[in-house]
């Protein structure tokens, strides 16, 4: 069987379509929402069964990574308008900070490693899914405040990460915390 034409990449790629469909529907409509939920479902879903049919695979993580990118790309472009309409102005020096470590923690790996690296710790998906709940929590009297705890676990995953890349000799996409990358390191 081929390894890249496999059910879980199939259903990443249908993420990746998702996404791009989402550029085409009005924000918080039922047709949105259906769609949004759908893409979040499938990023679920397809770990899931790579997993337990063990047809994990490089290409597949890589391919993860260029969907998760694509759907949040999509996302900042539709929901961000919404945001900065609710969201009070300072929280957006958070998201910066945010955003600046991150894109710090790639920066390191693309110079460690000689390629593009993003790590699925615990922490970062804990935050994919915290952000991806922001627009069902849009409408709620706590959304500021939810909005800021996922700034705020947000920028502790993208510390972890940048972490791990400063601290890792070589990329290992196996670790999922900081501290099972000392434990292992302790070990060796």
């Amino acid at each position: 069987m081929n390894k890249v034409i496999t059910v879980p990449n199939c259903i990443t790629a249908c993420r990746i379509a998702g996404a791009i469909l989402l550029l085409f529907l009005t924000p918080l409509s039922v047709a949105f929402y259906v769609v949004y939920s759908l893409c979040g479902f499938s990023d679920v879903l397809d770990g899931l069964i790579a997993r337990a049919t063990r047809t994990t695979s490089e290409f597949g993580a890589k391919l993860d990574s260029v969907a998760d990118l694509t759907f949040y790309t999509v996302m900042m472009l539709k929901i961000l308008p919404v945001l900065w309409e609710l969201l009070p102005h300072w929280i957006w020096f958070a998201v910066a900070g945010v955003l600046l470590v991150r894109l710090s923690a790639y920066g390191v790996a693309a110079v460690r490693y000689r390629r593009f690296a993003s790590l699925h710790t615990y922490l970062n998906k804990f935050t994919g899914l915290m952000l991806f709940a922001v627009p069902y929590f849009l409408s709620l009297p706590f959304a500021v405040g939810y909005c800021f705890t996922v700034c705020a676990v947000g920028g502790l995953s993208s510390l972890e990460e940048l972490v791990m890349h400063l601290l890792n000799r070589e990329y290992k996409t196996n670790v999922k915390s900081i501290y099972q990358m000392v434990r292992a390191n302790k070990m060796n």
